[in-house]
């Protein structure tokens, strides 16, 4: 998640100084573009259509098969699967001979453009999803925190942030707070604005953490609505009460902040947050899974029958929290995010449980600082903002990882990184595979392809790269999103503004027995008891009858 940050920790002088700096970086709308770094200069600003593609000779892939078939696309839509398809001369044809045709990624845990301090994360609308279309992901959902409590002046914020997107998205909405307005705006959501979800924060006491009193007013909301609930799954107060003892042991640096937030509580709340949910019934998703604490909770509740959703991260499925022990600030800074990375074992516990089910789908947790924004918590690990990257990367370490390994399939990896998060925010199969009908968002991946990731050439805008100098077989060779190619050759062609925002409707398939199991439950408490009820003056009159 992104910086939780308190004010009066600050150098206020020197933050003042770098809000300025960094803010006047982002002055111009199409700076970072204009710029080069990574796109076609020629498409900044201009707008495209859709051409007409076919995709010849390539293994296409979706969640429950795959087979050897061409695609063709037109206007943006997948207009036919299936062998030899024969096209005039005013269609691109791409050779996909030997390769995988896949849908494009989808990212269910981003923070792009996220507040904090008066400026922003580092990576917007734009620049942001650039990065994911380099990598392979054709859309993410982004999470739209309230403005003040409002839930509608913070989606109209998100609203204006998103206007320079160049990929499809969605939103997630939090909540921060609950009264009869908060009720009230999250049907708005719901009903009128494509929102099927709410987060709940667990953790950032006096920020954004809720208590148990309102996250099942909110649970009790959502399953009313059709919504899903979603949880950040970490002990608020037990963590305050870790960061207190680090200060007070001397411990400020960034290895202070996993040491402050061990994963007990990260599964503590994790099992409390399934119960809630048991008790009201209604589906949960817990985010960025981290830990084998909290994995286990969720692999128990799964096996009872409950609707629980386990979103592991690539940052916690590859990485270990050795990093945040480096003497450089800097370098173990860069690794600080909430839940924290865990140690070693943990990660490989996660991989495990993702190859057999327990957890469902992958995300990032995408929310990036750079070096200068990072160094705010030089001498306190409290006020270093949180987050890592992973938006471009995701795709790349989750094939290197599993698949490559052979932990899963080439079907399962398009599942746990598409259309798993298609069908769970029901949007598929408009999201999420390669049928006909389906929006024209593919990949092409040549398994005999490497990669390497390093900050000098990725296309995020931070100066920082949690994954530097990793290197993997398998690669995005093409990336088509909205039936338009936007990664080639290791060139991007994107367009600010041409991304839509994607309405998420509610009741998806976890809803599905909702009713019954209500009806069974209610049926089950052999309640209320009819009682005989008798006067005071009957039951005098009974009394002296038995005298």
């Amino acid at each position: 998640m992104g910086s939780i940050t308190k004010l009066h920790l600050f150098n206020l002088p020197l933050l003042l100084l770098l809000v300025v700096s960094f803010s006047s970086s982002l002055s111009e709308p199409n700076q970072f573009c204009d710029a080069g770094i990574g796109y076609e200069e020629s498409t900044c600003g201009i707008s495209t259509t859709s051409s007409k593609i076919l995709i010849k000779g390539g293994t296409v892939v979706n969640a429950h098969h795959l087979e050897v078939a061409d695609v063709y696309v037109e206007d943006g839509i997948i207009v036919a699967v299936k062998p030899h398809i024969h096209v005039g001369d005013d269609v691109t044809v791409l050779d996909a001979t030997g390769k995988f045709v896949m849908p494009g990624g989808i990212d269910p845990h981003t923070h792009l453009a996220m507040e904090f301090l008066g400026t922003e994360s580092v990576d917007d609308f734009f620049s942001g999803q650039a990065a994911a279309l380099a990598g392979g992901t054709t859309m993410h959902i982004d999470f739209v925190i309230p403005v003040n409590g409002s839930l509608t002046a913070g989606f109209e914020a998100y609203e204006k942030k998103s206007k320079k997107a160049c990929m499809d998205f969605g939103f997630h909405m939090a909540i921060t707070k609950w009264d009869e307005v908060v009720s009230k705006e999250m049907e708005i959501m719901v009903q009128e604005k494509g929102i099927n979800s709410f987060k709940f924060f667990m953790a950032y006491k006096g920020f954004f953490m809720v208590n148990d009193d309102l996250m099942l007013e909110g649970f009790k909301k959502c399953k009313s609505l059709g919504a899903l609930a979603m949880v950040h799954a970490e002990n608020g107060d037990a963590v305050h009460e870790g960061q207190k003892r680090m200060i007070e042991l001397g411990i400020r640096g960034p290895e202070g902040h996993a040491l402050s937030r061990p994963p007990v509580l990260e599964g503590e709340a994790t099992a409390r947050a399934i119960r809630l949910a048991s008790f009201i019934n209604t589906p949960l998703y817990v985010v960025h899974v981290m830990s084998i604490d909290a994995m286990e909770e969720i692999a128990k509740a799964r096996i009872s029958g409950q609707k629980v959703i386990g979103e592991p991260i690539v940052s916690g499925l590859v990485l270990n929290d050795s990093w945040l022990w480096d003497p450089d600030f800097l370098t173990a800074a860069k690794y600080v995010m909430s839940p924290p990375i865990r140690a070693a074992g943990h990660d490989k516990a996660l991989q495990a449980a993702l190859s057999t089910g327990v957890l469902q789908l992958v995300g990032t947790d995408r929310c990036t600082s750079n070096s200068t924004q990072k160094a705010f918590g030089i001498n306190d690990f409290r006020i270093i903002p949180n987050g890592v990257n992973g938006i471009e990367e995701r795709m790349h370490l989750v094939w290197d990882t599993m698949v490559v390994s052979g932990q899963i399939s080439v079907t399962d990896f398009v599942r746990v990184t598409s259309t798993e998060c298609a069908r769970i925010f029901n949007i598929y199969p408009r999201k999420g595979a390669i049928l006909t009908g389906s929006d024209a968002d593919i990949i092409i991946l040549n398994p005999n392809s490497t990669f390497e990731i390093s900050a000098k050439s990725h296309h995020s805008r931070s100066d920082t790269n949690v994954y530097e100098g990793r290197r993997g077989k398998g690669k995005v060779e093409v990336t088509i999103a909205g039936g338009r190619i936007v990664w080639q050759n290791d060139e991007l062609k994107v367009v600010p503004g041409s991304g839509k925002y994607i309405k998420l409707p509610p009741y998806s398939y976890l809803f599905n027995g909702i009713d019954k199991s209500e009806a069974n439950y209610l049926s089950s408490l052999k309640a209320p008891v009819k009682r005989t009820i008798i006067s005071k003056a009957d039951a005098q009159i009974e009394e002296q009858t038995r005298i």
